[in-house]
């Protein structure tokens, strides 16, 4: 989907495809390729839209059915877009040991939680933010699937593998859940 900078200018194809956007991610409203020309498809999308929030239906885009298109064309786009990786900064040599209390841990145990239904010898931790004995027995057990060193301590190395498996354990679970 292009950057809503793209169309600036264009005030028809950025209704057209807030519209879209908002079809996509219900079905209930009316479906539309954004081609920048207020027809008769637009005019229906609008109708729709507007029955649906108790506007005056009119098929025409006024001011108060552009402010209520916008908000929820921002929350359709965010049940659509993945969500944004978090970007966590280890800095060289930290290593938390057992015991210590950082809030990286949080991550990294809700990470082995989900990783221990996918992997079972992964003991599932829990959310405290310490690194305690079940912590580290779980981050032992990934450490030694991970083929890594295994300390039970959580390290840039441990860091990285558990985020790079996360992911894919996470879209696993959900999957099945939803069967």
């Amino acid at each position: 989907m292009r950057q809503p900078e793209s169309f600036v200018g264009q005030p028809i194809r950025s209704l057209q495809t807030m519209l879209q956007v908002i079809a996509r991610n219900d079905e209930s409203y009316a479906d539309l390729i954004p081609d920048g020309i207020y027809g008769p498809e637009t005019m229906q999308a609008v109708a729709v839209f507007q029955r649906k929030h108790l506007l005056p239906v009119t098929g025409i885009t006024d001011l108060a059915t552009w402010e209520a298109i916008v908000p929820v064309f921002d929350m359709s786009l965010a049940n659509q877009d993945a969500a944004a990786p978090i970007e966590v900064v280890w800095n060289p040599g930290i290593v938390i040991l057992c015991g210590k209390s950082h809030p990286n841990l949080f991550l990294a145990q809700g990470m082995l939680a989900v990783l221990s239904d996918v992997y079972h010898s992964v003991s599932k931790p829990s959310l405290t933010g310490v690194l305690d004995n079940i912590t580290a027995d779980s981050l032992a057990s990934f450490q030694m699937l991970a083929g890594l060193p295994i300390t039970g301590n959580l390290d840039r190395v441990t860091w990285t593998h558990l985020s790079s498996q996360y992911p894919l354990a996470a879209n696993r679970t959900t999957a099945s859940r939803d069967m």
